[in-house]
């Protein structure tokens, strides 16, 4: 097996909860950066990352890194990197995505031009031919400049893996699989405990809690583009890490998930998801109101994604719509409350300081996930 270095973005502001899930996959974290962690993997790694990672965006194989100041240096320092080693004579190759920070080359279309070329260019010397048909295989490259610092690496993924594949209908906002999941994840919650989310729309959050009680791999029902790279990572090593996923699903959980919303397409939409991602059975969905929010059990959790007012005519309800959180949440005795938005004034009308808030980068917009912490349950019988 190949030893690589594998790099994974994620949200902004969810390193921690990322690089967890790694070393809890078995893995070495090498390096944690805004935005992304490193570690060090096989082939299989590459596999159960893409399958087993719920917060991460995507995988990536890195190809090299080097410093570069002008496009010249760009040219050189790409043209410089094996790519011989990962793209065949007839594979299509191309820089799907170039971002750059304090660095003095910053324009994305010229990085992603100038790199292709270079990569042409080493690619001509290799194999001894002038033109490449690229009718084979796809290679995406992604690029990162950093203070003048490029990382080049190729993209195993394809689509983010936050399309999990069962979110067929969506809500006007709805919030992004992973970045639900890492939600989730920054809680003490389990499978075994309450989660109602009050503002569910399409599901998103009741369904990816749903699926890690059910010990269900979030891609395990996907396809990624290095399925295709045989020369890199063999069938069998992909058939043996989905095999493992659908091994570890528990469909037999009893789980308390609600999922609840004003607006009743919302909740028929909301169950059609929970049914694609087949934990259907383990969430209640109904058509409510967050004024209605009331539960008979202790020690349960909110973990919502509440309107944040985007809308000029939104922004006018938003300190009653906060304070009737803040209201039905003090009358849920021991309860603890998770709630991401981009509402400045949220603490201040639900009418108390959060115990955490965890500033997260919801695609370009500025949020802030507030937590509010509930007392621990006592411990049952039979418990250390």
């Amino acid at each position: 097996m190949k030893r690589m270095e594998l790099i994974i973005p994620c949200h902004f502001g969810m390193e921690a909860v990322l690089k967890k899930e790694i070393i809890d996959l078995g893995y070495d974290v090498t390096e944690v950066a805004d935005g992304r962690i490193t570690f060090l993997g096989d082939e299989e790694a590459l596999c159960r990352a893409n399958i087993f990672l719920r917060t991460a965006e995507r995988v990536l194989i890195k190809i090299g890194r080097f410093h570069a100041e002008t496009f010249e240096e760009l040219f050189q320092g790409t043209k410089a990197l094996p790519w011989e080693e990962y793209i065949p004579k007839d594979g299509k190759f191309w820089v799907t995505k170039a971002a750059s920070v304090k660095s003095k080359l910053f324009s994305p279309s010229d990085i992603q031009s100038i790199m292709k070329k270079a990569m042409v260019e080493r690619m001509k010397e290799v194999h001894h031919i002038s033109l490449f048909p690229e009718t084979g295989e796809s290679f995406p490259v992604r690029v990162f400049l950093m203070k003048d610092e490029v990382t080049v690496a190729l993209d195993t993924t394809g689509e983010s893996l936050h399309k999990r594949g069962y979110r067929k209908l969506t809500a006007k906002a709805p919030i992004a699989e992973n970045l639900a999941a890492a939600l989730i994840m920054l809680t003490p919650w389990n499978g075994s405990r309450i989660l109602v989310d009050p503002f569910c729309g399409s599901g998103t959050i009741p369904i990816e809690a749903a699926m890690m009680a059910a010990n269900m791999a979030p891609g395990m029902n996907r396809e990624f583009t290095a399925q295709n790279w045989q020369h890199i990572v063999p069938s069998k090593v992909w058939y043996d890490a989905f095999d493992e996923a659908r091994e570890m699903v528990d469909l037999s959980v009893e789980t308390d998930i609600q999922g609840f919303d004003l607006d009743d397409k919302m909740v028929a939409i909301a169950r059609e998801n929970a049914k694609l991602a087949g934990v259907d059975h383990l969430i209640h969905f109904q058509q409510r109101g967050v004024d209605k929010l009331s539960h008979s059990k202790k020690y349960g959790f909110i973990i919502t994604n509440p309107p944040y007012g985007e809308r000029l005519e939104e922004k006018a309800n938003l300190p009653a719509l906060y304070k009737t959180i803040g209201e039905r949440y003090k009358a849920l005795d021991s309860w603890s409350m998770g709630l991401i938005t981009a509402y400045e004034q949220a603490e201040q009308n639900i009418g108390r300081k959060a115990d955490k808030n965890r500033k997260i980068y919801n695609g370009m917009m500025k949020t802030y996930y507030y937590q509010f912490m509930g007392p621990k349950p006592p411990k049952r019988k039979g418990e250390v």
